[in-house]
């Protein structure tokens, strides 16, 4: 009866140190998702520290109007990430919601909610190009989206001839850079927008197959997942965010311009990375890229308040993205 007892605790023991070290390893790839809002409350320390007055509200309200289009952005640039794409064609729709949004609306109230569903239908039908190409055409995102700054630039400026016109209607203005109660209307809009996405990401099915899409497209189409419909569908969901941030920010500013948006792209592609989603997809998430958002507003800030020029943003940006890609790497290979 002793001898035969002995083969059930051996069996037991690798079992037992197996299920340890998944345990651990599951810990240690939730680290980062800790450790990113850690880095974003340390920010806020330091920002204090520098400069009281970033606790001052209207500072606060102010910085939360800006941050929260270039939020909206990296919410839809995850997406296509996670589907291991790029869409560079974002800072390109924003600047088409712009000069559409003004020259359409020419400031009436009454036109806000029609012109705004048309633009956002001009927003769909590029993220449906750039889908197309990446998928039936079989071009590389990168290169695909580049192709897309082009051809979308090329249709703004005949549109508008070089000169933008056209006014911003107050309703619009009120989305862009208004308030419910202390409440910023654009913050409001960014948390609506983090909310469905979560959902989305979290609890559809979409969202599940979006991770096997990006992370291993052969075994997700093997196992009848449909690759190309998730890889459009991705795209369609960043250029409609694109277009919402286009209208954001045209209420922010006030007034056309065929550049709004410029470094978008690069920005939100910043965000989405330092937040932790990988560039070969398939590993990140939405509440990430929030962080990341955060960081980079929080970041450009504080260079200002040091009394930096603002061409330091851009070293402080190129150091921030090495620095988390080369954490996250480690990471990823210790775990």
């Amino acid at each position: 009866m002793t001898h035969s007892a002995q083969p059930e605790v051996a069996d037991h023991q690798p079992t037992t140190s197996a299920s340890k070290k998944t345990v651990a390893s599951q810990l240690y790839e939730q680290l980062p998702r800790f450790v990113i809002w850690l880095v974003v409350l340390v920010l806020i320390m330091v920002a204090v520290i520098v400069s009281p007055q970033v606790l001052n509200s209207q500072y606060i309200s102010t910085q939360l109007k800006q941050a929260a289009p270039l939020g909206v952005v990296s919410i839809g640039q995850t997406f296509v990430i996670l589907a291991a794409g790029i869409d560079l064609s974002v800072a390109s729709v924003i600047a088409l919601m712009s000069v559409l949004a003004a020259n359409m609306m020419s400031g009436q109230d009454n036109l806000v909610l029609s012109i705004g569903l048309f633009c956002l239908f001009a927003a769909l039908l590029v993220g449906l190009l750039n889908g197309l190409l990446v998928t039936k055409l079989k071009i590389p995102s990168f290169i695909a989206t580049l192709g897309t700054v082009l051809i979308v630039q090329g249709v703004r400026f005949l549109y508008t001839g070089g000169a933008p016109k056209g006014s911003i209607p107050g309703a619009l203005r009120f989305w862009g850079r208004g308030n419910i109660g202390p409440i910023p209307t654009p913050l409001i809009l960014w948390a609506v927008i983090v909310i469905i996405a979560l959902f989305i990401e979290r609890r559809t099915t979409f969202g599940r197959r979006l991770f096997a899409v990006g992370g291993k497209p052969v075994a997700a189409h093997l196992s009848g997942v449909r690759v190309d419909r998730i890889v459009i569908a991705a795209y369609l969901i960043c250029s409609f965010l694109a277009g919402v941030a286009g209208l954001m920010l045209t209420g922010f500013q006030g007034l056309a311009d065929n550049w709004l948006g410029r470094g978008y792209e690069l920005d939100s592609i910043a965000a989405v990375v330092i937040g932790g989603t990988a560039l070969t997809g398939g590993r990140g998430s939405v509440l990430g890229s929030v962080a990341g958002v955060l960081i980079l507003t929080i970041l450009y800030n504080l260079v200002l308040l040091l009394g930096f020029d603002v061409e330091t943003q851009r070293i402080v940006k190129g150091f921030a993205i090495i620095v988390a890609v080369a954490l996250y790497a480690r990471m990823q290979r210790t775990s």
